[in-house]
C-alpha cells in the first residue's frame, strides 16, 4: 500500500500539469467564426471562380472554317441551303449560301469590325452597312466584337473588342441554382445579358440579351449552343441557332438562323475581305435579313 501511494504521489504533478496543458491547449485554439462579411467575401471568391471557368472554355484559334447547313426564317419564309462558315478573329465572320447540287454561291453574310456586307449574286445587287444602320443589331446593341463573342461561344463586354481577366468581377452569378446549369449575368444599361453555363465545366449552352426602354421598345436575341465537337485543345459548338425578335416597329417581328458546321478545321489559306463586282447595285441597309431571304 505504501508503494502505491507513492508512486500516485510522485504521478500527480504529471497527471495535473498534463491536464493543465491540455487545458491550455484548448484555450489557445483558435475559433473560426462566420461572420457577414467574410460570407460576401466567400461568396464573391466562388462568383468569380466560376466566371474564370465559363472564361477559359474559350477556343484559342485564330481561324474557324467549316462546311454548313443554313436555315433561315421570318415569318411564313423558310429556307434552307448549303454553305461554309469562315471566321477570323478580329477580323471578319463570314457566311457564304450555295446553290444545292451546283453548289455555285448565291449569297454572301460578312461581318467585320467596320461594316456588314450581304451580297445578293442571283440578283447582282449588294447591302453594305455601319452597325448604327442595321436595326436588328442596333437594337440589340450589338457590334462586331459582340457578334464574334457570340459566335465564338464566349462572353462579351459592351464596349470593348474582349473580356481580360480584370473584367471578370464585372460579371454576376446565381449560385443557389439547383439544377445543372448557372446563370452568369451582366446589366449595363438598357441592356441585360444572360449566359447559360454548365455547373461542371463551364460550357456555355446559351446566350439571352435584351434591350429595353420606354422610347425604343424591346428587343431580344437568343443563342443556343449544341453540338460541341474537338477544335485544338478546346471544345466548339458546331449548332448554333439565333433568334432576335423586336417590337421597336410597334409589331413584334422575328428573325431565326440555324448553322450546322461540319468538318470545322483552323486554315488560314483564305482572304479576309470580300470584294463587290461593279456592276452590283447597292440597296437599302434596312431589313436586311428580308433581302437574304428573298435571294
Amino acid at each position: 500500500m505504501k508503494i502505491a501511494y507513492r508512486i500516485l504521489v510522485l504521478a500527480a504533478p504529471l497527471v495535473l500539469a498534463s491536464c493543465g496543458a491540455k487545458k491550455m491547449l484548448v484555450k489557445d485554439t483558435p475559433t473560426t467564426v462566420t461572420t457577414p462579411q467574410t460570407a460576401v467575401s466567400n461568396a464573391a471568391a466562388q462568383k468569380l471562380a466560376f466566371v474564370q471557368k465559363v472564361s477559359d472554355q474559350k477556343v484559342y484559334a485564330k481561324n474557324i472554317v467549316a462546311d454548313m447547313s443554313f436555315t433561315a426564317k421570318m415569318g411564313d419564309k423558310n429556307i434552307t441551303v448549303p454553305g461554309s462558315v469562315h471566321m477570323r478573329r478580329d477580323e471578319v465572320i463570314r457566311l457564304q449560301l450555295f446553290i444545292p447540287i451546283l453548289g455555285s454561291e448565291i449569297g454572301r453574310l460578312e461581318f467585320t469590325p467596320d461594316y456588314v456586307l450581304v451580297i445578293d449574286r442571283m440578283h447582282k445587287q449588294y447591302v453594305k452597312g455601319d452597325y448604327n444602320q442595321l436595326d436588328f443589331l442596333k437594337d440589340n446593341g450589338l457590334n462586331f466584337y459582340s457578334l464574334q463573342s457570340l459566335f465564338w461561344n464566349q462572353l462579351l463586354l459592351p464596349g470593348a473588342s474582349k473580356v481580360g481577366e480584370a473584367d471578370l468581377q464585372k460579371f454576376d452569378v446565381k449560385l443557389d441554382g439547383t439544377g445543372k446549369n448557372m446563370p452568369v449575368t451582366l446589366k449595363n444599361g438598357n441592356m441585360s445579358y444572360v449566359w447559360t453555363a454548365d455547373k461542371d465545366n463551364g460550357r456555355i449552352s446559351e446566350a439571352d440579351v435584351t434591350y429595353s426602354s420606354a422610347g425604343h421598345g424591346r428587343s431580344d436575341l437568343t443563342w443556343k449552343y449544341a453540338d460541341f465537337k474537338p477544335l485544338g485543345a478546346k471544345l466548339f459548338p458546331a449548332t448554333q441557332e439565333f433568334s432576335f425578335s423586336t417590337t421597336a416597329t410597334n409589331k413584334i417581328q422575328k428573325t431565326t438562323i440555324k448553322i450546322e458546321m461540319n468538318d470545322l478545321t483552323t486554315s488560314e489559306d483564305w482572304e479576309t475581305q470580300s470584294t463587290v463586282s461593279s456592276r452590283y447595285k447597292q440597296m437599302d441597309a434596312k431589313d436586311i435579313f428580308g433581302k437574304l431571304l428573298n435571294m
